[in-house]
């Protein structure tokens, strides 16, 4: 046969399968990548809260020979990075956080969220090309994607959606931040949908009283990951985040749990310059 012929077919193919998308009310390729391109600024209020937001966390440990790096050199890494974000902050969103003092197995790490994950990979890439990054490893790096509520919705469990969806933080700034991975077993994933939302409902009531004092985000990793949640949290008070493990810890629900950090991530919350001359001294 010939070359005109397969060309006519991958593309008739091609125009098929687009049809079908739509048809299915699904985008095509070329609406996902023209809805991606459109998306170029990134505004922090929005990418925080909104569904389909990728979030990367990479923790980093310094080299010895990071200590050798003349003092002078050390500081300007901290412009470097500076300028490094702003070039890109029309892509991702960056944030910084100092673990140093606080861990053994890193000493920051960064949280970067995108529209885009290429785009996350992409300044990674350029992170690990400054003065810092050359001098830093990669201990733990984890990737998920912000999703609406699976269980606790509007519809599955009105009470308990209305009991997160009117709580707020009312404690000063938050001074720690915390992240904690979460992998579940294979039976949780093959128990009844009404058994998983029972369990779900005893997981999430005992933590209202904490959500005034205690931020939390949850990201779905899942097939992306060799985790299925990274949970995030942000708060002043570590005593109350101690007691709200505590009770996570002894609700039914946490037998369905393989991992539960390995690593907990502990760091303090500062601007990015900060973060990077703290450990330029």
């Amino acid at each position: 046969m010939s070359k005109k012929f397969f060309r006519n077919t991958r593309a008739t193919v091609v125009i098929g399968a687009a049809i079908a998308a739509l048809a299915a009310g699904m985008p095509s390729f070329a609406t996902a990548q023209q809805a991606a391109a459109a998306n170029t600024t990134i505004e922090r209020g929005k990418i925080l809260t909104q569904p389909g937001v990728f979030g990367v966390f990479t923790m980093f440990k310094l080299r010895p020979e990071w200590s050798r790096v003349p003092v002078a050199e050390r500081m300007k890494a901290a412009g470097e990075v500076k300028q490094l974000i702003e070039k890109h902050k029309n892509n991702v969103l960056v944030d910084i956080y100092l673990t140093r003092g606080l861990e053994t197995g890193s000493d920051f790490f960064l949280r970067v969220h995108a529209y885009d994950l290429a785009k996350a990979q992409t300044f990674m890439n350029k992170f690990r090309s400054t003065q810092i990054g050359r001098n830093a490893d990669v201990s733990e790096t984890l990737v998920g994607l912000t999703k609406p509520l699976n269980y606790i919705t509007k519809d599955g469990s009105p009470g308990l959606n209305a009991g997160l969806s009117s709580a707020s933080y009312t404690g000063p700034a938050p001074r720690y931040t915390l992240v904690i991975p979460v992998k579940k077993s294979a039976e949780w994933w093959n128990i009844p949908v009404d058994q998983r939302l029972h369990e779900l409902e005893a997981h999430t009531a005992p933590t209202l009283a904490y959500l005034v004092n205690v931020k939390r985000k949850l990201y779905h990793s899942t097939g992306i990951d060799d985790t299925d949640f990274i949970t995030y949290f942000e708060t002043n008070d570590l005593a109350a985040f101690n007691n709200l493990m505590i009770s996570l810890a002894s609700v039914p629900e946490n037998k369905y749990h393989v991992r539960w950090g390995s690593p907990t991530v502990l760091g303090t919350i500062h601007n990015a310059e900060d973060v990077i001359k703290a450990l330029a001294e």
